[in-house]
């Protein structure tokens, strides 16, 4: 009874004092994720008033994270320090701050998703927004339930990490879930950790290449690649027998890996044991190497290939130009199974053809004469003539009559020079050699062209075959060398009639020399320290010629005196100086007197004493004197 009273007093007292003590312990109202713990008589929902230290209840009412903290799974497993508790989720969820607080503090941009959650972002998740991953898209029904937020749009819990929760499978269960055993966040394809040769079928040659869905193409109506239930033990489980039942017999068994390999479906094997030689084209030479599908055109080996001519097969490189020999057309007249080159063409047979190899030709390479090189050489060539292969070096001087370009008539095979051109032969030309030009040099006169396109080309054509055509005329006259000189020698002069010329020799003149009337002419000479007669301006006064032993006493005015008006060309005395002319003729005994006897004056004019003759007197006291 006493227990019983002294609890009914304590009853009435809390009851008396509830308001006023609810006030002194509330810190505050609660957030509105929790307002329907709001009062002191549920204050014991979340708080433990034990006789021990003082805790919290968090993880009895939040169940989800009690099972991820023990289950070691996800963020709060990581971020929950087990030591201190329950007490230490009001390190990131405060409490008692009001309707409006945010009891969750997470910091989204320095949120570090690789340390503090099962799944840590790479590749292209990492460009991703939280949202695109935590949405109630992805959330299963089963997780859903356990989660305590009604809006589930407002929590990160919930989100698998399995791949197909977030993306569809586009295997269609065929390959189980485990999406990273193949592909990679970098990008679906290619699934670059898959490796086929871990499988049942291992890829070899062209089938790493081939697209996966060339192999694992979808079912009839579906559109999901297959890559369960596929039968690759033969190739014609893909591939269709291009050789349609050929080779189905007891040698080959009708597979394909006979002779084939996965590399190439054109890389026959050697080992196949197909025989060539029973056919009807034994394989030889280069045909042995050649692969089938260069002759076999298609895959049907039972259809016949002609063989029957290499043009069958080959194309004519040289364009049907040995289409009429006599040996055959076809090529093996001049070439082999095992190469095309070395022809089997000789020189041998060559000195049959219509152009002997002799002297230089026959040591000739088949490309210098028949070109261009290669395939399209000419080998039919229309004319055999130098001039085919050859440049004229003369420059068409001999493309006339008689020679018509035909080098052989000069030259041979051996060697262009020296000529085969003879005297004889130039003895037949319009310019026949004699004398000392018979041993001059061709070069000497057959000099180089000013204008030529190549060094060797002389001139053998002259306009004219006088001497000054090569000579130079040291004369400077329009005479013909060959009036006073012979070919033998330049010295040996000829007769020559002065007659016939303007200026006859006569009297004294006759016995005078060539160069003592034709002096040298200023600045001519025949070589450097030899002075040349002058024939062509040779004068024909004596006064020209000779000198003035009078001093210049007949020189009148105008003209002079000529010599032979008292001279002769016979006899230098004035025999014929008719002194009745002049102003004192001769009469009686004065006829009979000399010359020296009246004129007796005498002077020195330019260092040489001459007679005085004009001035003479005429009185006859000016030679007999006074009283005679």
């Amino acid at each position: 009874m006493r227990r019983f009273q002294s609890g009914f007093w304590l009853l009435w007292v809390v009851v008396l004092l509830a308001g006023p003590i609810r006030a002194q312990i509330s810190p505050g109202p609660l957030s509105r994720a929790h307002q329907d713990l709001e009062g002191a008589t549920k204050c014991a929902s979340c708080h433990n008033f034990g006789l021990g230290e003082r805790g919290f209840k968090c993880l009895e009412c939040h169940t989800e994270i009690a099972k991820r903290v023990q289950e070691k799974h996800g963020y709060h497993a990581r971020a929950f320090n087990v030591s201190r508790g329950q007490a230490d989720c009001a390190r990131c969820h405060l409490e008692h701050n009001g309707r409006q607080f945010q009891i969750t503090k997470f910091d989204r941009p320095g949120f570090k998703h690789d340390a503090l959650t099962d799944f840590a972002l790479a590749g292209k998740h990492k460009t991703l927004t939280c949202e695109n991953c935590h949405n109630p898209e992805h959330i299963g029904a089963a997780v859903r339930a356990e989660i305590k937020v009604k809006d589930v749009r407002n929590t990160f819990l919930g989100l698998p990490t399995e791949c197909v929760s977030c993306h569809k499978d586009q295997h269609g269960g065929q390959l189980g879930d485990k999406c990273a055993n193949c592909h990679s966040q970098d990008a679906w394809k290619p699934a670059a950790s898959f490796d086929h040769s871990r499988t049942a079928y291992p890829l070899t040659g062209r089938h790493q290449s081939i697209d996966c869905v060339k192999c694992h193409a979808p079912s009839p109506g579906s559109t999901t690649a297959r890559y369960k239930g596929l039968s690759f033990s033969s190739c014609q489980n893909c591939h269709t027998d291009p050789h349609r039942g050929a080779f189905v017999d007891a040698t080959f068994r009708g597979t394909c890996e006979t002779c084939h390999v996965t590399a190439a479906w054109k890389s026959v094997r050697t080992d196949a044991g197909f025989n060539h030689d029973q056919t009807k084209f034994p394989l030889h030479g280069k045909h042995a190497e050649t692969g089938c599908f260069k002759c076999h055109k298609s895959s049907d080996f039972k259809q016949p290939v002609a063989h029957e001519k290499c043009a069958d097969c080959h194309e004519d490189v040289h364009k049907g130009q040995f289409a009429g020999r006599a040996a055959g057309s076809d090529c093996v007249a001049c070439h082999t199974e095992t190469s095309f080159k070395p022809s089997l063409y000789t020189r041998e047979q060559h000195q049959e053809s219509r152009f002997p190899l002799e002297g230089k030709h026959a040591t000739m390479e088949c490309a210098q004469c028949h070109k261009p090189a290669g395939r399209d050489a000419k080998y039919k060539l229309e004319t055999t003539t130098c001039a085919q292969c050859h440049t004229d070096v003369h420059t068409g001087q001999f493309a006339g009559a008689a020679y018509a370009n035909r080098c052989e008539a000069c030259h041979t095979q051996v060697t262009f020079a020296p000529s085969t051109y003879s005297l004889a032969r130039h003895a037949q030309t319009k310019f026949v050699l004699t004398g000392a030009h018979v041993a001059v040099l061709c070069a000497d006169c057959h000099k180089p062209l000013a204008v030529a396109a190549t060094p060797a080309a002389r001139q053998y054509h002259f306009a004219e075959q006088n001497c000054t055509s090569c000579h130079n005329d040291p004369h400077r006259t329009t005479q013909a060398c060959e009036s006073c000189h012979n070919t033998n020698q330049w010295k040996e002069i000829r007769l020559f009639d002065h007659s016939a010329t303007k200026f006859k020799l006569e009297g004294a003149h006759q016995s005078a020399t060539c160069v003592s009337c034709h002096r040298p002419a200023q600045g001519s000479s025949l070589a450097k320290t030899k002075p040349t007669p002058d024939f062509f301006h040779t004068p024909t006064r004596c006064s020209e010629c000779h000198e003035d032993v009078h001093g210049g006493q007949f020189q009148t005015t105008g003209a002079d005196k000529e010599c032979s008006t008292c001279h002769t060309i016979s006899k230098w005395d004035a025999g014929a100086f008719d002194h009745n002319k002049t102003s004192y003729p001769l009469d009686g005994a004065h006829a009979k007197v000399r010359c020296a006897q009246c004129h007796t004056q005498q002077l020195v004019v330019d260092g040489r004493q001459i007679r005085v003759y004009r001035g003479t007197p005429t009185q006859c006291t000016s030679c007999h004197g006074a009283g005679k």
